[in-house]
């Protein structure tokens, strides 16, 4: 599971340090693709082919599914670390997710998230506003803590 939120920098060549608590879980060889929110999502490979399965699945005649999926895995690309704990995040995600200097590496579950430290700085004032409410609609979900 991943966990926790990490301030990091990609470098000139694109280069961001993956943190040193994720790397295990993430494994030598991991997916990185767009995600919601203007961020990025990266998942260990035993993850990645539990999604692909599950997206999948999702009916080809449906408009929205087939948008999805397009949006989603022509974004992806297998990432892989080098010796120094760095991946190489290639451009047009960077592009994608606004990531030129400073970002944010967030644990989320089953995924690692990528932001923008700007991106990210905005999204977390806005829903921090609203937690509560948002932990509320988690009762429609059959969700309690």
């Amino acid at each position: 599971m991943f966990m926790g939120e990490y301030q990091h920098s990609v470098d000139d060549k694109g280069r961001l340090i993956v943190p040193a608590k994720f790397r295990d879980s993430l494994g030598a060889s991991f997916i990185a693709t767009r995600g919601l929110d203007n961020c990025l999502f990266v998942y260990p490979m035993s993850e990645w082919t539990v999604l692909e399965q599950k997206l999948k699945s999702l009916p080809l005649m449906k408009a929205d599914a087939r948008a999805f999926t397009r949006f989603f895995f022509s974004g992806a690309t297998e990432c892989e670390l080098d010796k120094q704990g760095r991946v190489n995040l290639p451009g047009h995600l960077r592009e994608y997710a606004k990531i030129d200097k400073d970002c944010m590496v967030l644990g989320v579950s089953s995924r690692v998230e990528i932001w923008s430290k700007a991106v990210w700085d905005g999204y977390y004032a806005e829903s921090e506003q609203t937690f509560n409410e948002i932990a509320e609609k988690l009762v429609d979900f059959d969700f309690n803590f």
